[in-house]
């Protein structure tokens, strides 16, 4: 038999099964990805983007839904 897959939990570095019957994955735990989660919300993660990406998406007017 093949060896799991293990990888680790990227909010404590905690060995993690990789595994279809693990619901946290890639986390170790419940907590693990609710404090992942928060610092999304907070903005302590964010996606790198041009300084003028947001202008240049958020520039076109947008017409009402009637």
């Amino acid at each position: 038999m093949s060896q799991p897959l293990t990888v680790e939990c990227p909010t404590c570095g905690a060995p993690v099964e990789w595994s279809a019957t693990n619901p946290n994955r890639p986390f170790c735990s419940d907590r693990c990805k609710l404090i992942d989660l928060g610092a999304w919300a907070s903005e302590e993660h964010k996606i790198p983007v041009s300084p003028d990406a947001e202008d240049e998406l958020f520039s076109e007017e947008f017409q009402p839904k009637h």
